[in-house]
């Protein structure tokens, strides 16, 4: 794994995905963080979120508009069909899964990632509410 070296602006970059839960975007991530860092640019930002994920800090996720996550470790998510919202799901790892398919396929299975396709919470208060 090739670490580059710190800059501020990599390190607010960094700081931000892992902090929040969201799964921001590259263009949300620049949003964000162009008003504190008034120089920052969004080629700056997809430069580093790219170069993150090859070193293993971060993570992308694969849905029709690029998402990073700052839990490397696998983990379940929800993708909200009504708002687009991702969000990470609080259940345990499945190692039998992974255990089963490798047994099943002839294959050692390392990990495995689930999406979860539903209404977030808020969506799903929202229709409760007739919003």
């Amino acid at each position: 794994m090739v670490r580059r070296r710190h800059s501020r602006q990599r390190d607010l970059i960094y700081d931000y995905v892992s902090a929040t839960k969201l799964h921001p975007t590259a263009e949300t991530v620049y949003q964000e963080l162009k008003e504190v860092c008034p120089g920052l640019s969004r080629g700056t930002v997809y430069r580093n979120l790219n170069q993150m994920v090859e070193e293993g800090r971060i993570s992308r996720l694969p849905f029709q508009v690029e998402r990073y996550d700052g839990n490397t470790r696998p983990h379940p998510h929800l993708i909200c069909s009504d708002c687009g919202q991702v969000t990470d799901l609080k259940l345990e790892y499945d190692e039998a899964l992974d255990a089963s398919a490798s047994e099943t396929l002839g294959c050692q299975i390392q990990w495995h990632e689930s999406y979860f396709y539903g209404r977030c919470a808020q969506c799903v208060a929202g229709a409760e509410q007739g919003e």
